[in-house]
């Protein structure tokens, strides 16, 4: 397997679907907005293997202090194979000079995977959400 990584936005809503529907995430259900969204954000990783999309990071920041880890995603047939890891070290990488970055686990065995690639867990952090749809 010869994963190429890129931060260049060249993903189709195709793409982000086929991805993003892979793990059930309902994001993948609006394509259209998903790359929008995506092409918005300050910062895309995302891992290719041919012109298969295999994962894909995202942050959000306000260019010098924090840094958000919106989505780390890897389609399930590349997991194991080190992509999420090798995102999670890029995404890190660019964010080293800032004071945070934050990203939120969204089932509990993430919070071991996140700890074993530097992420400190935050007990007696809460967080909040309006879901519109």
């Amino acid at each position: 397997m010869n994963i190429k990584y890129t931060d260049e936005k060249i993903y189709s809503m195709e793409d982000l679907k086929e991805l993003f529907l892979s793990v059930e995430w309902l994001s993948g259900n609006y394509p259209e907005r998903l790359k929008k969204a995506l092409d918005h954000c300050e910062t895309v990783i995302t891992a290719w293997d041919g012109d298969r999309l295999a994962g894909l990071i995202n942050a959000i920041d306000d260019s010098e202090l924090t840094a958000y880890v919106h989505y780390l995603c890897v389609d399930p047939a590349y997991q194991k194979c080190g992509i999420g890891k090798e995102l999670l070290r890029r995404i890190k990488e660019k964010y080293s000079t800032y004071l945070y970055l934050i990203l939120l686990a969204e089932n509990e065995p993430l919070i071991e995977y996140y700890k074993q690639n530097g992420f400190e867990y935050m007990d007696g952090r809460y967080v909040f959400m309006v879901r519109n749809q």
